[in-house]
């Protein structure tokens, strides 16, 4: 249906009431590129593959390959899917002249091809090493195992016509069994190859590692939390030293050469830490989202005594629900994303500051919540967001998967 030029346009802030003839529609021309992709069963989590068609990409068509995991109907239904992208063109927008004579803009529909391997229970997170050369996945699954599975013959299958993935490499090639009930925290180390950290529902958190071609967990854990262990973090320059986010509210950080005790830990948010990300540019940078729908960012050089509760460097209280992810940017060191319950996925530069004589400047919401200026963009369209990762070979694209499946864009200010 076209739309009459006597409509009128407005900026729409969440929070503010719909009207019963007024309707939400992307703005095309804040997106360089913007892909919803569709799938039969929705995915609680996903990650980005490293792929060989190079590093800071910015023509288009672009490609992208991620691995996710199912929430499907059965137990016996579910899969992790090798997904790969193509075609994936600019978006065009009626502002900008569309003569059809730049093949970059065009705007047709992106190419999704996969593959499936079966995986007993649904899916809650999953993980891809950050080494380039290994292409190694863990699943946490809902049955309280946690899977890793060698991916390549599985990504070879998807750019090499007639290649038959071999039978072996359609199972696991190693299962952790040391955990007792469900989780969702988990994370590969950067520092150290093959070493992975996984945290469930009843407090504990477990190390697996890597020796030569086989993996090992081990069947003490890390204890101190007193409630689910919800995310993990490596530290992105210390080879033993992690951080744990749980509903006990707190944050913690550990040495792996000592279980028994953390050696630092805060009261981070007043309800649930949902959800934690390590800067890797800006190694004593952590940020933190809470079940509150509060955004925390934290100078772990402050985390010294454990009788004082040291200040956030900086509190964004704008999402209206639970924090669902929070990513840092791979490249720009002061730019963060953040998904929430309330179906905004929310970008953030930090660099930005609040200049109080610009007051006449501030935005307001007709609801009067005031727009901060740290926030850089606000992207909607999904029900029920789970998570986002940026991609770090594409600059600025970030991809997020939601109960109505995944969205790949790219933002003008991104």
């Amino acid at each position: 249906m076209e739309i009459e030029e006597s409509e009128e346009h407005q900026v729409y802030l969440p929070g503010q009431e719909l009207q019963k003839d007024e309707v939400l529609e992307a703005d095309l021309s804040a997106y360089e590129m913007l892909h919803p992709i569709h799938v039969e069963w929705p995915c609680l989590s996903f990650d980005v593959l490293w792929d060989n068609l190079g590093e800071d990409r910015k023509m288009y068509p672009a490609t992208a390959y991620i691995v996710s995991g199912t929430q499907a109907d059965k137990p016996k239904n579910n899969q992790l899917m090798i997904m790969k992208m193509s075609q994936l063109h600019k978006t065009q927008n009626d502002d900008k002249d569309s003569d059809g004579s730049d093949d970059e803009a065009l705007d047709e529909n992106p190419i999704l091809e996969h593959k499936s391997l079966k995986h007993y229970g649904g899916v809650n997170r999953v993980r891809v090493t950050p080494q380039k050369d290994l292409q190694i996945a863990a699943s946490w699954a809902e049955t309280g195992k946690v899977h890793i599975w060698d991916l390549n013959p599985v990504i070879k299958s998807l750019d090499t016509t007639g290649y038959q993935i071999p039978q072996k490499s359609l199972k696991p090639i190693y299962t952790v069994e040391s955990h007792s009930t469900e989780g969702f925290a988990m994370d590969w180390s950067g520092t150290v190859p093959g070493r992975l950290i996984t945290g469930d529902m009843h407090t504990h958190i477990y190390l697996t590692t890597k020796a030569q071609s086989n993996f090992t967990a081990d069947r003490i854990p890390f204890v101190g939390h007193t409630s689910s262990v919800e995310d993990l973090q490596w530290s992105p320059t210390e080879k033993n030293v992690f951080a744990s986010a749980s509903a006990d509210q707190t944050i913690r950080i550990w040495d792996t050469r000592s279980k028994k005790k953390d050696a630092l830990c805060i009261k981070a948010h007043d309800s649930d830490v949902n959800v934690i990300t390590w800067n890797r540019k800006v190694d004593y940078l952590l940020a933190s989202g809470s079940d509150d729908g509060v955004i925390s960012i934290w100078d772990l050089r402050t985390f010294v005594n454990k009788g004082t509760k040291p200040s956030p460097v900086a509190n964004f209280k704008w999402h209206s629900a639970p924090i669902t992810s929070i990513e840092w940017h791979p490249i720009e060191e002061s730019v963060l994303g953040a998904s929430g319950a309330d179906d905004q996925i929310s970008i953030w530069d930090l660099s930005v500051e609040h200049d109080p004589e610009e007051n006449s400047e501030k935005i307001i919401g007709k609801n009067g919540v005031e727009v901060p200026p740290q926030l850089l963009f606000i992207h909607q369209g999904q029900n029920d967001i789970k998570e986002i990762h940026w991609h770090p070979q594409i600059p600025g694209c970030m991809i997020s998967t939601a109960a109505s499946g995944f969205n790949i864009f790219k933002t003008v200010s991104t």
